[in-house]
């Protein structure tokens, strides 16, 4: 269970610097379109969260699971996932909602790292 663990949480890692990295790759744009990839990646990190909540007890017997901060971090890549799938085919990208699921994609960055 730990190498399920360790692959699921390198999946998770990458997954969210995807969202920032294709986010930010926008940042020169007029106009600014919604990637794909966002989508893909906020899917692929919220997949490799619930197999690192599920295999967490295995993985890391000796430690206890902060559900509370499990919680606020699926809320808030639900509610990325929400906004990109809102977006998806729309033309352009509007400036407000670009730096929404940037400040979404920081906030769960930040949850994660300061959180203890």
């Amino acid at each position: 269970m730990k190498t399920v663990f360790l692959i699921a949480y390198i999946a998770h890692m990458l997954a969210i610097a995807g969202i920032l990295g294709l986010l930010l790759h926008q940042w020169n744009k007029s106009p600014r379109k919604l990637s794909a990839g966002v989508m893909h990646s906020a899917a692929t990190a919220l997949l490799a969260g619930l197999v690192m909540v599920g295999t967490f007890a295995k993985a890391k017997p000796d430690e206890t699971l902060d559900h509370t901060k499990i919680g606020i971090k699926l809320l808030v890549v639900l509610v990325i996932l929400g906004i990109s799938y809102a977006n998806a085919k729309k033309s352009e990208l509007k400036k407000n909602t670009w730096l929404a699921l940037i400040g979404l994609t920081v906030l769960n960055i930040l949850i994660a790292t300061l959180w203890h």
